[in-house]
């Protein structure tokens, strides 16, 4: 049985993604001006209002505002380009 989709709803959403068995996403600054990078020309495209953002090592807080009921496309291209990317840096 499939899970129901998720609501969708604009407005505010505070999100917290880590890496599996809490490993380490994030290794030097590369990484992360790469995330910023990203976070930034992808929250134009979507429409998307970063509000703050904390990154650590091994995890990253955002607080965002959608105006449309675009969060999960949003959140799965970020995460998406974020992976390919660390993963064929090792």
């Amino acid at each position: 049985m499939p899970r129901k989709p998720r609501i969708e709803i604009p407005g505010f959403y505070h999100i917290i993604n880590r890496g599996v068995e809490q490993r380490v996403i994030f290794k030097d600054k590369e990484d992360y001006d790469f995330f910023i990078e990203q976070l930034s020309n992808l929250s134009k495209n979507f429409n998307i209002t970063i509000h703050n953002y904390c990154l650590m090592n091994n995890h990253y807080h955002l607080l965002i505002e959608t105006r449309d009921e675009n969060l999960s496309k949003f959140m799965r291209q970020l995460n998406g380009i974020y992976a390919i990317y660390f993963n064929k840096k090792k």
